[in-house]
């Protein structure tokens, strides 16, 4: 197995054995990234030369067996929306200015802080409201699986390398299924920590950072650097000790919800919840007690929160210049544009959608330790395509899996189950109880192990 496929937990091995150097690792990378970057078009402020400076500091530090922190050497990508120092954070779209960030914001901050090499950050939509790799400001961004496809978004750059192989460490962002839904369609492990469990800055209502990898463990090991403590986040869960080691075994008499189908939304396709069903006979097989659960939500409330979430885009672009809003991606414009004949009641009620998807996410699924369901009721759509409705007006018809499970804060995970007739990736979304973002983790570990599942190579894109 070639350098840049290794998980962070073999490279890690590896440095401590002497088997190979950082500098040997980020070469490999920086190789892979130029071979596929001109067809998937993944990163934004590629920077192999101070990348590979970094990398020879590391190598020095594991000559001496003296590591500055837990990552250090592994390299590791970073969404455009997350700040990093002295680099602009365009957030997907062309109508930023562009200045530079005065400082990390907290989850590059503790990676760093690890002795991860950020050599990279990652391609998103506009203003990360999209499921897309479209955007106004970065190229099309690609899926590896085949390239006529979405990689999803808004992580998208982190999902496409994630898949392609571009080191195994990969940092999204998720307010309404932007880690898992990418995740889902790229084959990957992508988690949704618990609300307050990874600080952000500035943090709000639904948004989280998490992270997407190829490996359970993986993921893992990025959350026990992620969810260190960062006061910049006055919403953020007190520090707590966690033990973020897993073990593939899983633990009998577990009860285990079923829910095919969500309520709002699309309904799945028939291979998407037969790849799902199939995943939950697995735990069975393995001594968990499977349960159907009905349809929670309702399209009310998707519709809902829409209104809210297209009336606050409309503000902050009415808030921009007339030539810096002739930049927005035209898709956007059109769909914050319609939310301005809301009334403030319809607005008011649309945000009160946040609370109701929380108190029917935490009722249905508390007599649970875990609920399965599909990440998104459809495989990757066309590239080019905004959303797979490419409707302004009805934007959001992948997200009804994923969205709630940001309001009431519980930790979701999507984890590659299958694939469809065209090859395409289809994730299945684990969902725990509030704080429970181990036994989220050590669930999808055993499923690694248990799944029965056709395990493919990952792709190889042209």
């Amino acid at each position: 197995m070639k350098l840049h496929q290794l998980s962070a937990a073999a490279l890690l091995d590896g440095y401590r054995q002497r088997a190979f150097s950082p500098v040997d690792v980020m070469r490999d990378v920086i190789a892979r990234v130029e071979a596929y970057e001109p067809s998937l078009r993944a990163t934004y402020l590629f920077a192999p030369e101070r990348a590979l400076g970094e990398a020879e500091a590391s190598a020095a530090r594991w000559a001496k067996q003296a590591p500055s922190g837990p990552l250090d050497g592994v390299p590791v990508t970073i969404k455009d929306n997350i700040a990093t120092r002295g680099e602009p954070k365009p957030v997907g779209t062309a109508a930023s200015d562009l200045t530079p960030e005065p400082r990390d914001a907290p989850p590059a901050a503790r990676l760093r802080e690890a002795g991860a090499i950020v050599f990279t950050k990652t391609t998103m939509p506009d203003y990360g409201m999209l499921s897309s790799g479209l955007s106004s400001f970065h190229p099309l961004t690609r899926n590896p699986w085949d390239l006529s496809r979405n990689p999803g978004g808004s992580s998208a750059g982190a999902g496409a390398a994630a898949a392609a192989g571009y080191g195994p460490l990969h940092l999204g962002t998720d307010i309404g299924g932007s880690v898992r839904l990418p995740a889902g369609w790229c084959g990957l492990v992508g988690l949704k920590p618990s609300a307050g469990r990874v600080p952000i800055d500035p943090p709000y209502t639904g948004r989280v950072a998490g992270p997407m990898t190829r490996t359970v463990d993986d993921a893992a090991l990025m959350m026990a650097t992620l969810s260190a403590p960062d006061d910049r986040d006055y919403l953020s869960l007190p520090p707590q000790t966690l033990d973020w080691r897993l073990h593939p075994e899983m633990r009998k008499g577990l009860r285990i919800g079923l829910m095919p189908e969500i309520g709002c939304g699309a309904k799945p396709d028939a291979e998407v919840r037969a790849a799902v069903e199939r995943a939950a006979r697995d735990f069975e097989a393995a001594g968990a007690v499977v349960e159907p659960v009905a349809p929670i939500f309702a399209q009310d409330m998707l519709d809902g929160l829409d209104v809210y979430w297209r009336t606050r885009s409309m503000i902050d672009i009415d808030a921009l210049s007339a030539e810096k809003r002739d930049k927005v991606l035209p898709f956007i414009l059109a769909w914050a544009e319609s939310a301005r004949g809301a009334s403030g009641e319809a607005v008011f009620r649309g945000f009160s959608r946040t609370l109701e998807f929380a108190e029917r996410a935490v009722a249905a699924t508390k007599a649970y330790d875990f609920v399965l369901t599909p990440t998104a009721p459809m495989t990757a759509y066309p590239a080019e395509l905004a959303s797979p409705s490419d409707d302004p007006l009805h934007p959001f018809p992948h997200i009804g899996y994923t969205v709630g499970f940001n309001m009431s804060g519980q930790p979701a995970l999507s984890i590659n189950c299958g694939f469809d007739a065209k090859g395409l990736p289809i994730g299945l979304q684990i969902i725990g109880r509030r704080f429970d973002d181990v036994g989220v983790l050590g669930l999808a570990r055993a499923y690694e192990e248990i799944g029965s599942y056709e395990r493919r190579a990952w792709p190889e894109p042209g």
